[in-house]
């Protein structure tokens, strides 16, 4: 996780880069106010596959590295969750 000290007003999650991928991606996202957040991957039947964070975080940008290699080809859904927020998006692991 990076924090670069941009100081933001409200939440976002970029798509993650490069998508589709294989077997890693990158997943950034801006949190505006300290909290405590979680991301979380989950399969295309809702089962949780891998929680890349879950902790208190600072305002500002953040930057999550996540390796699929595990996983099977698919396409997954990546949940931001926390204070004031619940963002997700899909992405698709190409092996």
């Amino acid at each position: 996780v990076e924090d670069n000290g941009i100081i933001p007003n409200e939440f976002s999650m970029a798509q993650n880069y490069p998508n589709p991928f294989n077997p890693s991606t990158t997943i950034q996202f801006v949190v505006p106010e300290t909290g405590r957040y979680s991301l979380k991957v989950y399969n295309i039947i809702g089962e949780e596959v891998a929680t890349l964070i879950n902790e208190q975080l600072a305002s500002g940008l953040h930057k999550v590295n996540f390796d699929a290699s595990r996983l099977a080809s698919g396409m997954y859904i990546y949940r931001l969750s926390g204070s004031n927020v619940n963002i997700s998006k899909k992405m698709i692991l190409m092996k």
